[in-house]
């Protein structure tokens, strides 16, 4: 039955007006209530522990003593040690740094992530930028991701976002690489079924658990990594982290996730 409901759903995307980006989140909450019928909506902010019973045992076993733990504990240390003028991430940031559901956001003409955030804040006290995939960098957002648990995104699309909004919209329904795949191939046309192994999961909710401990890599990475390593597994050249059309991509995802819980950092396998 999901099958015959994906057309209407794209014809749904494809026909709404730019500004019509809750008619887009409507749609998706939609189709994957049809899809999974038994299961809640707001639960695939879990992934495919949403999906999978055993996986999701495991899981709940391995999340008494998180491997992201040290990463939170050494993010906070680092988020409260003053920049050389004195001041600190406090300065940009409100509430001990609980606002990870209020990112990524536009300002400047262009999408600002987490990631991007921090930097700006860093530079505008006198600080060198962070390399994206650094060590510390997954310290300081997890433990921002920390403090924002349980926090609803609440992220805002603009008129003057709009464009954004559409190309990172684009870049999911787009195919690409030697497998001619797009984003919506694997999480939304063979969700729930196995590649390579592995359970497919939801779009909905992807956004909800960064930075993530993946039992793969063996640290914690970001949503831009994962980003990256699915255009290589489909054989299409990965781009840099927070390039503009991942930066897109990330605002796509969180604005059609407007209203669910965030529950970060994570561990996955």
């Amino acid at each position: 039955m999901f099958v015959r409901f994906l057309p209407v759903l794209f014809m749904i995307l494809s026909s709404a007006s730019m500004a019509d980006v809750e008619a887009d989140r409507e749609a998706f909450r939609a189709f994957y209530a049809k899809r999974f019928s038994s299961i809640p909506v707001e639960a695939h902010v879990d992934g495919v522990y949403a999906l999978d019973e055993a996986k999701r045992a495991q899981w709940l076993e391995m999340e008494e003593f998180p491997p992201y733990e040290f990463s939170v504990d050494d993010g906070e240390a680092l988020y409260d040690e003053p920049f050389t003028d004195g001041s600190g991430y406090g300065d940009c940031f409100a509430d001990g740094g609980a606002v990870k559901h209020l990112y990524p956001r536009f300002e400047g003409g262009e999408v600002v992530t987490m990631e991007v955030a921090v930097n700006q804040c860093r530079v505008q006290h006198g600080m060198e930028s962070l390399a994206y995939d650094s060590e510390e960098m997954m310290q300081l957002t997890s433990y921002i991701a920390y403090a924002s648990r349980d926090q609803l995104i609440d992220i805002k699309v603009p008129e003057d976002a709009l464009p954004a909004y559409e190309r990172g919209k684009q870049f999911y329904y787009s195919r690409r690489g030697q497998l001619n795949f797009s984003c919506s191939h694997c999480h939304m046309q063979i969700v729930g079924s196995q590649l390579r192994a592995e359970v497919l999961s939801a779009s909905y909710g992807h956004v909800t658990h960064w930075p993530t401990y993946r039992l793969k890599w063996q640290e914690v990475g970001s949503l831009h990594r994962r980003f990256a390593e699915c255009n290589g597994q489909v054989g299409a050249e990965a781009l840099p982290l927070q390039s503009q059309p991942y930066r897109e991509l990330e605002y796509f995802l969180t604005a059609i996730a407007r209203g669910l819980l965030l529950n970060g950092p994570a561990s996955r396998k």
